[in-house]
């Protein structure tokens, strides 16, 4: 022991004290692993002991810095005959340990055995991230294993006897790896019930605090007769009471859970059998790590629900940058979330604190706020949240006591609104006296005070610099009235190269042409779908009083039918409109003839932009002495080389907006399912083009454990086939659960997209559900390539048919099913993989077949990589086409 460290001595000090204390062995053996693993710092420590019914070991005491970790290994077991020693080679290692440590992502795993005489007896098991083991550290590992003998006695080295016995502790391994939240209470009852024979059990809550008992669930009874039980009574602490009446029947009481009390009532019709209580105490050993985990899960859905309501609020807040709605949005959930009708948000404005938003508040309620708040930035600030359990007996309160009666205030939670150490505000949510929030709500204000106050920062800056730029267009104007024509050329530019709005960039086109040539209406017309037609898009006109007239003579579309059009249109220049070349153009321009002849001027103005024309400007005077004529036109050819500039980079603007929209709804998911007893992986890769595709997957675990998978590939590409995308991942994410089978799945689907995609368009889908414990598959597809099944033996197709949704209401989808051995896999694609191309020549089906039987039984990852690297390998390195990949493969 020279070279142990002082910590790791210390800690088995402490856990010395601890053992002392301890009721039962697990609380015992918890002790000890916890001792090794703060001396050695592992990430995770495991102590196992031989199971008497399996002759495995098995997990006994777990302590690790992951709880998802922690959870896979106290559900693991190892063969008794695990082998000793250090392993940096991952691959060595026993199935169950070894995926465990690699889905941790630990570098070394240190496997010391517990031997009592000759017999080994069980395993202590260390893994670690970064750093090898050192020798102190096999030191302790071997001491704690030496330890572990001692406290297990007897309870290690005799292993219980009779049918109660086993069936309880093959119950508790049940247990081990058994439901989530609330289900595990279920699960509890009826193992243990089952396990000891006993003919009902129920699982008791005594509370705390003078709370009155209550049945978490039942087991052989019927439907609400737990309540009207009579509870047992609280035993003491390690205390396991059997009560016999009328000579044969008997109930047993076993502590689960201390704080709160949490006791295992079960009723038998006749005494039972022997070993059944000691066998209990290990099933309760494994019952309370099972509640743990449940509670934990429950902890976790509940955080992940508040933070998906954080992130709302920041995006709406990043969406709107209006700090006037943000504060709504931020008070309205806030509200929501800790059940109160009284919150508020303040800001301060010029040293002043004011209410800014506010639900359910009266009387002088800033005046409790600034109170708060000056609390909440004095020597309490460190904390983050001020809590104020009572507001009309708080000593910070005493100044504003008359404003907290006024204003109704019983308790409240206060969190600073602080950007760069700068407090610019205070978040206060108002609650019943006596109401505490939990960590967790303290936390997610605290996170949400933090995310708001940038967010307000961000919006108050955008609207500063909205009322500058406001400011800055009025200078500008002025600046124009004062030397017109002088600085129009400048305001054409800055307004024509800072807009990124189309419907924008032409209003600015035709306002200016008014401007510029001291006219009295202009309007702009683009060229409809068939370039044959001039539409009216924008129109400016100086004068309110005019605004009829003008619009009855210009807001017309002009046809380009006429031989005079098409060589006016042909000379992308200006030209100076004349009765008769009016009535030569025909059709709008030729209702402008008898304005022409009673001395009004127009100019039509050609926008054309490499050579292709874009748009058309017509701009008209009414009064002759401010006649538009050869001279106006170097202005007007000026003008359209703006405009057309203008107008080219505000429509590739909104093709590219329209494109990110469309992207932010079609997200691929981020992460892969993790489904017990399946290997899942995913692969995919956008074409080298600039076109966006149609490709999608998504996955979804269903409330029956299976999970669910559907892959599809959307008609066309660019923006619209996003949009698509996006459309069928919410098909899927929304009528998965409700629609659990693939052929009622794609039947429901094609309903629904059949109304909402264009028409002429369509969209291929395969769905498959597998069950990772039977390996049972369901499939059906929707006119999508057939999924792949691929055995040892060899690879065949799942003909899986259907018609493509979207293309006719009213379908049926037939399922086909298998079963996947252990190793076995299916994989899914879209057309993107054998459609990729080499000249003529597709990659086709028998390539990938090859693909997947030379990986036949490989992981799922590599099989996903290797067809996508066959098919891209195949195109030459650059896809055409999207291509996406899905495995499922069953652990073997």
């Amino acid at each position: 022991m020279a070279d142990v460290t002082a910590h790791g001595v210390e800690a088995f000090a402490v856990a010395a004290e601890r053992l002392t204390d301890a009721a039962s062995l697990d609380d015992r053996l918890g002790a000890l692993v916890g001792a090794l693993a703060a001396g050695t710092g592992a990430h995770a420590t495991v102590l196992r002991l031989a199971d008497p019914a399996t002759g495995r070991f098995v997990a006994r005491a777990v302590v690790s810095q992951s709880p998802a970790l922690a959870a896979e290994l106290e559900g693991s077991s190892l063969p008794a005959g695990v082998q000793e020693g250090e392993f940096t080679d991952l691959a060595t290692l026993p199935p169950a340990l070894r995926r465990a440590a690699e889905r941790a992502g630990v570098d070394a795993a240190l496997v010391v055995a517990i031997t009592a005489g000759d017999a080994r007896i069980g395993t202590v098991e260390l893994l670690r991230k970064g750093t090898a083991f050192s020798e102190p550290d096999r030191v302790l590992a071997r001491v704690a294993a030496t330890q572990a003998v001692l406290v297990a006695g007897g309870d290690a080295r005799e292993p219980r006897r009779g049918a109660p016995a086993g069936l309880l502790d093959t119950a508790g391994e049940a247990l081990a790896g058994g439901a989530e939240g609330s289900r595990v209470e279920a699960a509890v009852v009826r193992l243990a019930a089952r396990g000891s024979g006993a003919r009902a059990a129920v699982l008791w809550e005594l509370g705390d605090n003078g709370a009155p008992p209550r049945p978490l669930a039942s087991f052989g009874l019927p439907r609400d007769a737990a309540a009207a039980l009579t509870p047992p009574e609280r035993p003491a602490p390690g205390d396991h009471r059997v009560v016999f009446a009328g000579g044969r029947s008997g109930a047993v009481t076993v502590r689960i859970d201390e704080s709160p009390s949490v006791l295992l009532h079960l009723l038998f019709d006749e005494p039972p059998p022997a070993g059944t209580l000691g066998a209990l105490e290990a099933f309760a050993g494994r019952a309370r790590r099972a509640l743990d985990a449940g509670r934990r899960s429950e902890r976790t859905r509940a955080e992940l629900e508040r933070t998906r309501a954080l992130l709302g609020v920041v995006g709406q807040a990043i969406a709107e940058l209006s700090v006037a709605h943000t504060l709504e949005t931020a008070v309205a959930r806030v509200a929501e979330l800790l059940g109160t009708d009284q919150v508020a948000v303040y800001l301060l404005e010029d040293g002043a604190l004011q209410s800014a938003a506010a639900r359910g508040v009266g009387g002088p309620h800033t005046e409790v706020g600034a109170a708060l708040l000056e609390r909440a930035l004095g020597p309490l600030r460190a904390r983050g949240a001020l809590v104020v359990e009572d507001a009309s007996r708080d000593p910070g309160l005493v100044g504003v006591r008359n404003a907290v009666a006024a204003a109704g205030v019983e308790a409240a939670v206060a969190v600073p609104l602080v950007v760069l150490d700068d407090a610019i505000g205070l978040l206060v949510a108002y609650l019943a006296r006596g109401r505490v929030p939990s960590d967790d709500e303290t936390g997610l204000l605290i996170a949400l005070a933090a995310q708001l106050g940038v967010a307000v920062q961000n919006a108050r800056l955008h609207e500063e610099a909205q009322r500058l730029g406001a400011e800055r267009a009025r200078a500008l104007e002025a600046e124009r009235q004062a030397a017109r024509r002088l600085r129009a050329f400048y305001e054409v530019s800055q307004s024509f190269t800072e807009s990124m709005s189309l419907p924008e960039t032409l209003n600015a086109v035709a306002r200016t042409a008014v401007e510029l040539l001291n006219a009295d209406a202009a309007v702009v017309r683009t060229l409809d779908t068939r370039r044959d037609v001039l539409e009216p898009q924008a129109m400016h006109v100086a004068d309110e009083r005019l605004d009829a007239v003008a619009r009855a003579m210009l807001d017309r579309p002009q046809s380009l039918a006429t031989d005079a059009s098409q060589r006016l249109i042909a000379r992308r220049r200006p030209v100076v409109l004349t009765p008769p070349l009016a009535r030569e153009l025909g059709s709008v321009f030729e209702l402008l003839a008898p304005f022409l002849e009673r001395g009004g001027t127009a100019v039509v103005v050609p926008v054309a932009s490499g050579g292709e024309l874009i748009a058309a400007l017509t701009v008209i005077s009414l009064d002759s002495e401010r006649a538009l004529d050869e001279g106006s036109l170097g202005a007007a050819a000026s003008l359209a080389a703006h405009a057309a500039l203008a107008v080219d980079n505000a429509r590739l603007y909104q093709q590219q907006k329209h494109f990110l929209e469309s992207m932010q709804q079609a997200l691929l998911p981020q992460s892969l399912p993790d489904v017990e007893g399946l290997d899942v992986a995913r692969a995919y890769e956008s074409s080298a083009r600039l076109e966006v595709g149609g490709d999608v997957f998504d996955f979804l675990v269903l409330d029956d454990g299976r999970l669910a998978v559907v892959l599809g590939d959307v008609t066309g590409h660019g923006v619209d086939a996003a949009a698509d995308m996006a459309m069928a991942k919410f098909v899927f994410r929304s009528l998965a659960r409700e629609h659990p089978e693939p052929g009622d799945f794609l039947a429901a689907a094609n309903d629904v997209v059949g109304g909402e995609i264009a028409l002429g368009k369509f969209i291929t889908m395969v769905v498959v559900t597998l069950d990772g414990a039977t390996g049972r598959l369901l499939c059906a597809a929707a006119g999508h390539p057939p999924p792949r099944l691929v055995r040892s033996e060899g690879v065949q197709p799942l003909e899986a048919r259907g018609v493509a949704l979207g293309i006719a209401t009213g379908e049926r989808y037939d399922e086909v099913a298998a079963t996947l051995a252990p190793g076995d896999a299916v994989v899914l694609y879209t057309d993107g993989v054998i459609e990729a191309r080499r000249g003529q020549e597709l990659y086709g089906v028998e390539r990938l077949d090859a693909v997947l039987a030379a990986h036949a039984g490989a992981p799922a990852a590599e099989v996903a990589a290797a067809v996508l690297e066959g098919c891209r390998a195949f195109a030459g390195g650059e896809l055409q086409d999207d291509c996406a990949v899905v495995v499922l493969r069953r652990h073997p």
